[in-house]
Order: C-alpha cells, then sequence, then structure tokens
C-alpha cells in the first residue's frame, strides 16, 4: 500500500477475511464499482492516508478519528463522510463496533445524473465536517437506508443497482434536507479553504452541459484565477496544498467525468461532445480522453451501452 494513498484494491486485499455482497476483483479496472458490508469487523486501526474512493459509514460505538492533522473522538451514533483527498485514521476505543458502511468509486458516482447534485454540495468537500453526530430520527432513517442497501445487495432483483444507486442518494439527500446547498460555514474556514470553496462550487457551477451550442468556458487554472480574482500561482499553491493535486489535474479530472457523463446520456455524436467541453478539434479530444481513460470516447461509449452497471 502506499504510504499516501490506499486504493480500492488495497482496501479489499486487507479486508480479504470479509465476505462482500459483489466480486472485488475488477475494482482498479476503470470499473463503475459500489459495495456495502455491516462494522462487525471493524475494530482496528486503519492507516493514515488519502483514499481513492468514497466511504459513508454509520458507526455504532467509541473511537478516534484522525482527519486532516486534527482529532475527532466518536462516542456516540455518527455518520462519517470523509473527504478522499484529505488524508485520515480510525482506532477503535471500544471492543463492540457495529453499524454499516458503503464504499463506491469516483465512476459510480460520475456515471449518473441523480449524483451531480452532491458534487456541488458541501457532502465529501475538504472544508467541510467529515463527522455528522446523530439524532435519534435522524440514525433510524440513515439506519434503515443501509439496511435496505444490504437487503437489496443479496437480492436476486435484476435491477438491484438502480435500487442501491436510489437508497444512496435519499440517504444523502436526508443530510442536505434541512440546510441549503451552500451552506459550509464559511464564516469559520481560513482564507485558503475559503478560495478553495470558492474554486470547487465556480467548477461544479458549469455542469451538467445541457447543449452543444453553449460550451465550456473555464478550462485551465488561469481561466479560473481570473474569475476568483487572485494570482494563479496562489490558486495553484493553495488547491495542492490542501488536496494534494494540481489544479489542472482536478480541472482535467472534472472535464473527464463531464465527458463520460454525456457520452453515456446524450445522443450527442463524438465531435458534439468533444466541442461542447471546449475542444475545438475533435483529434484533440480523442487525445485527452484517451490519455485519461486509457481508450477512445467511442470505446467507452460502446463499452458502456450494455453495462447496467
Amino acid at each position: 500500500m502506499s504510504q499516501q494513498l490506499e486504493t480500492l484494491t488495497d482496501f479489499y486485499r486487507e479486508r480479504s477475511f470479509i465476505s462482500f455482497p459483489f466480486s472485488t476483483e475488477d475494482v482498479g479496472k476503470g470499473k463503475s464499482h459500489f459495495n456495502v458490508n455491516t462494522r462487525k469487523y471493524c475494530n482496528f486501526k486503519t492507516p493514515y492516508n488519502r483514499r481513492d474512493f468514497y466511504k459513508i459509514t454509520l458507526i455504532y460505538g467509541t473511537g478516534e478519528l484522525s482527519y486532516g492533522g486534527n482529532s475527532i473522538t466518536i462516542d456516540r451514533p455518527a455518520l462519517l463522510l470523509p473527504c478522499p483527498s484529505v488524508p485520515y485514521a480510525w482506532a477503535s476505543l471500544s471492543g463492540e463496533q457495529d453499524g454499516f458502511y458503503c464504499l463506491f468509486n469516483q465512476e459510480f458516482f460520475n456515471e449518473h445524473y441523480q449524483f451531480d447534485i452532491f458534487k456541488r454540495s458541501p457532502l465529501f468537500k475538504p472544508w467541510s465536517e467529515p463527522v455528522i453526530f446523530l439524532e435519534e430520527k435522524q440514525r433510524a432513517l440513515i439506519h434503515g437506508y443501509f439496511e435496505q442497501m444490504m437487503e437489496m445487495a443479496h437480492s436476486d432483483y435484476p435491477y438491484k443497482y438502480e435500487a442501491l444507486r436510489n437508497l444512496l442518494c435519499l440517504l444523502m439527500h436526508s443530510l442536505l434536507v434541512d440546510k441549503p446547498l451552500a451552506e459550509t460555514g464559511a464564516g469559520e474556514l481560513s482564507a485558503s479553504s475559503r478560495l478553495l470553496k470558492s474554486f470547487d462550487e465556480l467548477l461544479h457551477q458549469q455542469f451538467p452541459l445541457d447543449s452543444p451550442a453553449d460550451p465550456l468556458t473555464m478550462r485551465t487554472p488561469a481561466d479560473f484565477a481570473s474569475s476568483l480574482n487572485v494570482h494563479v500561482n496562489h490558486l495553484n499553491h493553495v488547491v495542492k496544498s490542501i488536496t494534494g493535486q494540481t489544479t489542472t489535474h482536478i480541472i482535467k479530472s472534472r472535464i473527464l467525468e463531464e465527458a463520460k457523463t454525456l457520452l453515456l446520456n446524450t445522443q450527442w455524436d463524438i465531435s458534439q461532445v468533444g466541442y461542447c467541453l471546449g475542444f475545438e478539434d475533435p483529434a484533440h479530444f480523442n487525445n485527452f480522453f484517451k490519455k485519461s481513460a486509457g481508450i477512445t470516447p467511442l470505446q467507452f461509449r460502446q463499452s458502456k451501452m450494455s453495462v447496467l452497471i
């Protein structure tokens, strides 16, 4: 395992003694992936790393969360939604651990429009609180969603992946229902976190793209720095210092996400998708996509057409 990044492959390797509802064989091959399980084997310490996957955990039991240099004691029912780019570790302080967790990769999060609203929300953001302590009513609701996920994951229902996506969406909507999407406690953030938040909001406000006639306008760090009225070097430094990723990488990753979404969910031809994303030349879009995804846009569209997840 990397000293800085835990992958899904690492996660499953370290838990090879646990049985999961869904196969883990294709993890790491760029395919959409989701899994869910109970926490009955979570009475151990996890490494302090960033992750390349999303994880939502309903925690029953006492433990210490180390997150981004801070320590949070969890001693009552709580939901953990860490930002994958922020390093964290968990250490159990009681032998009795229970609850549930689900985990999914970026492909699962990208390929369906119903998740777009959460990309613009405070969830999974570096500046957001990763722990939500639950009142009984909210705990019972979220517990019920996880129970339904477990039951659905072990069922023979042919459309269970769609049902699981809907249950995951319901869980996340339940966290946002009482607060505006833009509400993140910005007044308590440092200047660097506020700038990162503004950059992230500006990036995601551009999506989803609705028409080839309305192409993307901001595609480079300089474009965003100009809009945010800061020097591009300052923006690059802040983004890198907090997320561990370059501004260019984050922008390109988001453009790639949207490219995949458009290829899967529209009838636009490849050149229209590329033009909408700011590529004047279809060859440049093909090269960008192949370099990032390992296959051409056409190959990606064809490979996904008959796949449910």
